[in-house]
């Protein structure tokens, strides 16, 4: 049987790799002497200070290297597969999957499903628990990976085999269990659904995720998704404000329980609940660090606070300019006041918050991360937009310049006749971006 091979995409500048002289198109074969299944294998064996590394360069011709290094350091080798394997895809049926929600015809790789513990260590994905194997488990705890983020939604096990369409959604749950015996750090995340896992069953979640401290760091609660596109899935209401006022008071409480048992809030609301309840975001302190805010807790806070700091240590002037700024539902109160600190020290600078709705998932879809050109451009056209319009980072693809719907930044740029700036998603860049275009 031929061994497993994994072919080097690219070789990054001034890396051990580059000195060695390994190239783009060759393949990395086995390190010492054991062949690499999988990225989790490839970082264990990696961080050794002496290990021997075969090769094979692109004319078949193999070379092995007795490599001497500080311990940790990566080699500089980037692969063709991310995982050095494929893909798993997730084999849920959850009543709230976003995918499941999508318009059709979009690019492919929007619809595809991931649910890998690899993920989840390399990337902050979070996985159900359903798919993975006893094996996979004893691999995580073998290389001691952390943190592992969990998507936990209810520890009612015969409500998480409803809600999950998965028969084995339930007894999945155990793996979290394992895991913190081993000592494994671990993050929650539970997708409020109204009517299947809020009031008492999520009053039950929580009460019974403490048993996972302190290994469980965190835990978010956010309101499920909900695009025009649920035709023959099972239905679901959006959460009123009175809702959102009962889901923050049932969070506080217990907040107040675990600060004075654990010394951690650890149980965390998404920012959509203030938003949606109208009431305050809380102060930094609440946030403990931010463990969830890739999730959207205390996103808001962090981002005002930063941009307070930075506009506090700026001196006022004179500068003239006129700068749109295009956002969703939920950020453009926000953007809006800090509009109004920015004018009060530069009253010359004019900002244009233009709050796009979201057309093309439907009006329930707030956030400002799932925004799309097409509407950008619909919403946009003929409107003053001065030398300029800012667009959030989160708007598009990682590491390119195009949006959920495939329009590209120059596509806007064409459309609107007008400069388009991308700003980084915090209030230190979202200053910069107003005041130095």
């Amino acid at each position: 049987m031929k061994n497993k091979s994994h072919v080097i995409q690219t070789v990054e500048s001034g890396s051990i790799a580059e000195e060695l002289g390994i190239a783009a198109g060759d393949r990395l074969v086995s390190i010492n002497g054991t062949e690499i299944r999988d990225v989790l294998d490839y970082h264990y064996l990696v961080k050794d200070e002496f290990i021997t590394v075969l090769i094979q360069k692109s004319d078949g011709e193999e070379w092995e290297f007795e490599i001497e290094k500080d311990y940790d350091d990566d080699l500089g080798l980037v692969f063709e597969e991310g995982l050095m394997d494929s893909y798993k895809s997730c084999r849920n049926k959850c009543i709230f999957c976003f995918i499941d929600q999508m318009p059709p015809n979009m690019r492919e790789t929007l619809y595809f499903k991931d649910d890998d513990a690899r993920l989840s260590f390399l990337q902050g994905n979070y996985i159900t628990l359903t798919n993975l194997s006893d094996e996979e488990l004893d691999r995580i705890i073998f290389y001691k990976l952390s943190p592992i983020n969990i998507s936990i939604h209810t520890t009612n096990e015969e409500l998480r085999c409803r809600m999950l369409n998965n028969r084995f959604a339930g007894s999945s749950l155990s793996k979290m269990y394992k895991l913190k015996e081993a000592g494994i750090e671990l993050n929650g995340q539970i997708v409020l659904c109204k009517g299947w896992n809020d009031k008492e069953e999520l009053e039950k979640t929580i009460h019974d995720l403490a048993a996972l401290l302190p290994e469980m760091k965190s835990v978010s609660v956010v309101p499920v998704g909900l695009t025009k596109y649920r035709e023959k899935l099972i239905p679901l209401e959006p959460f009123t404000r009175e809702d959102a006022v009962e889901v923050i008071e049932t969070v506080r409480r217990w907040q107040n329980i675990f600060l004075n048992h654990y010394g951690t809030r650890f149980i965390y609301c998404a920012d959509e609940w203030y938003i949606k309840a109208g009431l305050p975001i809380p102060d930094e302190q609440s946030y403990e660090g931010y463990p969830q805010i890739e999730n959207g807790v205390g996103l808001v806070r962090s981002f005002m606070d930063e941009f307070r700091l930075s506009l506090k240590n700026t001196k006022g002037d004179g500068r003239a300019k006129k700068l749109s700024i295009a956002t969703g539902v939920l950020a453009a109160p926000f953007l809006e006041q800090m509009a109004k600190e920015i004018t009060g020290m530069f009253p010359n600078i004019n900002l244009y918050i233009y709050t796009i709705i979201n057309d093309y998932f439907g009006d329930n879809i707030t956030v400002a991360g799932l925004l799309t050109g097409t509407d950008i451009i619909n919403q946009l056209k003929g409107k003053n937009l001065g030398d300029c319009l800012l667009l959030p980072e989160v708007l598009l693809r990682h590491g390119e310049t195009v949006l959920l719907d495939d329009v590209t930044v120059d596509d806007i740029e064409n459309a609107l006749q007008t400069k388009i700036c991308i700003v980084k998603s915090d209030g230190r860049s979202f200053l910069d971006a107003v005041l130095n275009y």
